[in-house]
């Protein structure tokens, strides 16, 4: 479906000032606002992304000559989960998205009981422990996307006893302390009688059997902290600050199932380039002969060079658009654009031949003479 015209939607003329345009917003916003009983989140966040450009000078200005086009994409803002169906490592499984926990009625009670009614306990995944780094970008990486190999340190399967903890040759034995059943029972007194409460084994950890010997690598722990090397598939038009989740890539328990891993991506800052979405911002400068007869520029992009034709009688300040040089769309195989600023420059020493032809092009335009 079709944007509404930002004007529109706060119910304001393209003229309105700063202050009109604020108004309008808070008028709106309160109308709307989700937690109000007439409230409407669609509503709400079209006037929050209209409020957005329109009280930024520049946008503003872009958007007056551009349209939504000369915005980008409000997808970066929006608190959406753009990467949602990415797959992190080729061909494995594992995309990025946000994961809210699941934390239910079972874990409650065992956190105070240490197990279910009637002293049966709720067994738990022997899940390995979620890892977290982070990876640095350039400018052209992030826009266009990149294959980076991330080197790190984690617990991993024993190599030697294969996660099963007894060194290979030996059994594993059933545990004396709780018979095999990997609970201990206990019985506490309180005023209202005595309370049959199952925890975990201490001495097998739940598991119930104990090695005969424990493995001489990993001294009966399961796992060892191993080099993996891992290779990450970064998909383009990524943002600063964004955090990809990569399931089972994270540390390994004993009984094999491995935690997460999460990559927070950093992206440098470019010496030419900005970013707004999917939008590319540059400025080029150009003299003040040049914006007033007019002339071609080469244009820097991240695709390379590009020629840009600037009309005569061009005002500093004016944005020229270069449609489809901007950053990809995470979920469309479009991309944004690229907005050039023209900053005019007026020099600050002239010639005598240069005074002369300004002075006679001053009188030419009906200037009385204020020149010293």
């Amino acid at each position: 479906m079709a944007k509404r015209d930002y004007y529109e939607v706060l119910g304001v003329g393209k003229s309105a000032s700063a202050d009109e345009i604020k108004k309008a917003f808070r008028k709106a916003a309160v109308k709307f606002h989700p937690d109000r009983p007439e409230g409407d989140e669609e509503k709400f966040k079209e006037i929050n992304e209209a409020y957005e450009v329109l009280k930024d000078e520049g946008k503003r200005q872009r958007y007056d000559q551009f349209g939504h086009a000369g915005v980008g994409s409000s997808a970066a803002s929006s608190g959406g989960d753009p990467f949602s169906g990415f797959g992190g490592f080729g061909g494995q499984p594992g995309g990025v998205h946000v994961d809210f926990g699941d934390i239910g009625m079972g874990d409650i009670f065992e956190s105070f009981f240490g197990g279910g009614f009637g002293g049966q306990r709720q067994k738990k995944a022997d899940r390995g422990r979620d890892v977290e780094t982070s990876t640095t970008l350039d400018f052209e990486e992030a826009v266009f996307g990149v294959e980076r190999k991330i080197t790190l340190e984690l617990k991993d399967l024993c190599p030697h006893c294969k996660g099963n903890k007894a060194e290979p040759g030996y059994e594993l034995k059933k545990c004396p302390t709780c018979d095999g059943s990997g609970q201990e029972v206990r019985v506490t007194r309180t005023v209202f009688g005595n309370i049959q409460q199952a925890t975990v084994c201490r001495t097998c950890g739940g598991e119930g059997v104990r090695p005969e010997k424990n493995c001489t690598v990993c001294g009966g722990l399961g796992v060892t902290r191993q080099k993996k090397d891992i290779n990450l598939k970064i998909p383009s038009g990524i943002n600063d600050g964004a955090t990809i989740r990569l399931q089972g890539y994270g540390e390994t328990s004993a009984k094999g199932i491995p935690g997460d891993l999460y990559v927070n991506i950093r992206v440098k800052s470019h010496k030419k380039f900005t970013r707004e979405g999917d939008l590319i911002l540059s400025d080029e400068t150009i003299s003040m002969v040049e914006a007033a007869l007019g002339t071609e520029i080469k244009v820097d992009t991240v695709d390379g060079p590009v020629s840009l034709d600037i009309p005569a009688g061009t005002q500093g300040g004016s944005d020229f658009k270069l449609s489809g040089h901007g950053v990809p769309h995470l979920k469309r195989k479009t991309r944004g654009d690229h907005i050039v600023r023209i900053i005019v420059e007026t020099p600050k020493k002239l010639s005598r031949k240069q005074k002369q032809l300004l002075e006679e092009f001053a009188k030419e335009s009906g200037k009385k003479p204020f020149w010293k």
